[in-house]
């Protein structure tokens, strides 16, 4: 007579639970490694998947860090189609030499984002989205050829409803009006409520593409590969880049006591055609198809007397240039490094050029939100805190309103404006982009606005007082930053 295992006879399900579990986690196991990441990210993502077999792998559908192949190729290959031997002889037709001591760091740029030193002609930093609405509503009444929008963040609320009928009515004149904007941060644009608020859009003449729409074919990129980019030019000539999304939020004008403070950059010259080359690229991956080909798209440009490079990245390249950049900026400092930054969630690499400047002597001062808005990547951030002020880091935190601005201040001829934060999501899973500008006198006035900023916040001290699960949660965060 023979006897079935009694192990196998009462609990079955069990025992094929256990091998289904142990088979997962090998296969999962080495699928992660053999992607080649960071050695921090790749354990937490295996701690994520073995010790939440079920629920990790659901997560790590939707935020894990695969390669994107297709993305990357299609977008190469909009590249290529794009941009004519004419269209290229334009945009490099302005090649100023970026500053002796910033030569080097120029050819970063250009060799990791494909995009060669420029000039402007004038720069104008704008301190908040009331001011910038009002900048933005003057430069598209002037407008003549053609207005490109692409945001992140395009909310159908007061701001956004105002220049939705700006653009409207400039569309009805005959100019060329072309909205670009993510799905998952303009979710609320696109929600079928807001179709009639489109139509009109459209029915003037307008068009709108929707960066990685929602489809079941598509479920992947709902989370990771946004386009966290804010970038408008007008007519090739007149630009904007920086932090400031399309919403109420960060409008003062219409929230006078908790809009978001942020900060944003408006460039009339010849850097103006490489955000243009940045929007046309990621218009055409959109669409599915350029833009007619418009003369006034990229304009002849005298030089300008400022020196300017664009920096763009994304997930549909190795580079990372914009990390990079970081990177390579924080080891040029010699004096100072003041730092703003809504979401501060380092990497290894921009965490030790970020001490090390310190260390070395380099004022190094960090901004950062009190409270940001997502209390992990808040409580993330100061788990960093302890090693940054040991190695002689200020950090400072922003109180009273939230601070949203992404810029970097370093010596007396450096500054930077964008839509990076200082994150692992920035640097490697989003598509963002800043400006450069090598000059004293721009330098100055962000330095300016960074003081200005400070007397709204206070200094962390050294030993700051936490209660112990505060540090945990702290800790906690901290083990999932690579996730973030």
């Amino acid at each position: 007579m023979h006897f079935a295992d009694p192990m196998l006879l009462g609990h079955p399900w069990t025992f094929w639970l256990g091998w289904a579990w142990t088979l997962s986690s090998v296969v999962l196991t080495s699928w992660i490694v053999l992607q080649r990441r960071a050695p921090v990210s790749t354990l937490a993502w295996i701690m994520v998947l073995n010790l939440m077999p079920v629920l990790g792998l659901v997560v790590y559908h939707y935020f894990g860090p695969r390669r994107v192949r297709r993305q990357r190729l299609k977008r190469w290959h909009q590249k290529a189609v794009l941009m004519s031997q004419s269209d290229l002889a334009a945009l490099n037709a302005e090649h100023p030499q970026a500053p002796l001591w910033a030569r080097q760091h120029a050819r970063l740029i250009e060799t990791a984002c494909g995009i060669a030193p420029s000039s402007a002609r004038s720069l104008e930093l704008l301190g908040s989205g009331g001011a910038t609405l009002q900048a933005l509503l003057a430069e598209i009444a002037r407008a003549r050829w053609h207005i490109h929008l692409e945001y992140y963040i395009f909310d159908p609320d007061q701001t956004g409803t105002q220049l939705l009928h700006a653009l409207t009515e400039r569309a009805r004149a005959g100019v060329q009006v072309r909205l670009l904007v993510d799905a998952i941060g303009s979710a609320r644009l696109l929600a079928r409520r807001q179709r009639a608020l489109l139509r009109t859009l459209r029915d003037a003449g307008g068009e709108l593409a929707v960066f990685h729409p929602r489809r079941l074919d598509r479920l992947r990129p709902l989370v990771n590969l946004r386009t966290h980019r804010k970038i408008v030019v007008i007519d090739g000539r007149t630009g904007f880049v920086g932090g400031i999304n399309v919403t109420d939020d960060e409008n003062e004008l219409v929230r006078p006591h908790d809009a978001y403070r942020d900060t944003h950059l408006l460039i009339r010259g010849g850097a103006v055609r490489w955000l243009q080359y940045v929007f046309l690229k990621d218009w055409h991956y959109a669409q599915g198809r350029p833009p007619a080909h418009d003369a006034h798209l990229l304009p002849d440009e005298p030089p300008g007397s400022l020196p300017t490079q664009i920096v763009a990245s994304g997930p549909d390249t190795d580079m990372e240039g914009t990390h990079r950049v970081m990177i390579d900026a924080l080891n040029l400092a010699r004096q100072r490094i003041w730092l703003a930054t809504p979401y501060f969630v380092p990497t290894e690499a921009a965490l030790t050029a970020l001490t090390n400047a310190a260390l070395r002597g380099v004022q190094v001062k960090l901004m950062v939100p009190e409270r940001s808005d997502s209390r992990i990547v808040t409580a993330a951030a100061r788990s960093y805190y302890d090693e940054l002020q040991a190695a002689g880091v200020l950090v400072f935190e922003y109180h009273g309103r939230v601070l949203h601005a992404k810029t970097l201040v370093v010596d007396e001829d450096y500054g930077m404006v964008g839509s990076a934060n200082f994150d692992n999501r920035s640097f490697r899973l989003n598509f963002e982009v800043a400006a450069v500008v090598f000059d004293a006198s721009f330098n100055g006035q962000l330095a300016a606005m960074f003081q200005a900023d400070l007397s709204h916040c206070q200094l962390v001290p050294t030993h700051r007082h936490a209660p112990p699960l505060q540090r945990l949660f702290e800790a906690v965060a901290r083990l999932g930053s690579p996730l973030l």
